[in-house]
């Protein structure tokens, strides 16, 4: 494996998240804000508890998994979209540089940045509300597998797309309906048995859940089940990868 072409290309998307610090770091981190303000002094004031769990602590594994998942997608579409936009995935694809090595700067480069924007949320949320992580260990394996997966699927993305447009379409569309509906901001015990069951066709539900239990012990599936449904989805995008990388669709336009 090259490792310096690796560190090259990871080292660059890096330090194009400094040359867009706003974008990248401050703008997540105050629309998170904002959220954890409106509905931790809205809702939090009407229910006080959930599973034992003041209300504004219990959105905080929710508010970082919104963001995660966002900003994992957006990264990495946006870094691997750039290069074909402006012709210079021609250079990348004559250089001695391997489609696994791409894969693994790219999507690296993209998780770092969202797992960094991760902590920087769990750290402003602790300024609103006490904050206790039982599970630390698996509240990291979340959070890694979660931004691995997505940043893949955000890869795929960057791949499928022929315009900025449609790197919003799926993120805008798809990602954020289903994880404002995945309990984000609510337990689905709360809801009536019916739309119970339908909610655990969300796969979102299974990452916050997951990731909910690691901070309170408190999950509204098991966390056996959480486990395997983020693998599933992580073996599925690099299925997807592997195809693109096999077949070479749309790596050059």
């Amino acid at each position: 494996m090259n490792l310096y072409a690796i560190r090259a290309i990871y080292m660059s998307e890096m330090a194009r998240t400094g040359r867009t610090l706003m974008q990248s770091i401050l703008s997540p981190v105050i629309s998170t804000s904002l959220y954890f303000v409106v509905f931790g002094a809205a809702l939090g004031s009407r229910i006080e508890q959930i599973d034992g769990v003041g209300y504004g602590a219990f959105i905080v594994p929710g508010l970082i998994m919104l963001s995660l998942l966002t900003q994992s997608i957006s990264n990495a579409s946006m870094g691997i979209y750039f290069p074909k936009f402006i012709g210079t995935i021609y250079e990348l694809l004559s250089a001695p540089v391997s489609y696994l090595e791409i894969v693994v700067a790219y999507v690296g480069a993209a998780a770092t940045k969202s797992i960094v924007l991760g902590a920087i949320i769990l750290a402003t949320a602790g300024l609103f509300v006490p904050l206790q992580v039982l599970h630390p260990f698996w509240m990291l394996l979340f959070l890694v597998l979660t931004a691995v997966t997505f940043s893949l699927f955000g890869f795929i993305i960057g791949i499928w797309a022929d315009g900025f447009e449609k790197l919003q379409v799926i993120p805008l569309l798809i990602i954020t309906p289903l994880t404002f509906l995945g309990g984000s901001f609510y337990s689905i015990s709360m809801l009536p048995p019916f739309w119970q069951t339908v909610a655990l066709f969300n796969p979102v539900v299974y990452l916050v859940s997951g990731f909910r239990w690691s901070f309170y012990g408190i999950a509204d599936v098991n966390i056996a089940v959480s486990l395997a449904m983020t693998l599933t989805f992580l073996a599925a995008c690099l299925a997807v990868v592997a195809w693109i990388f096999r077949t070479g669709y749309r790596l050059k336009s």
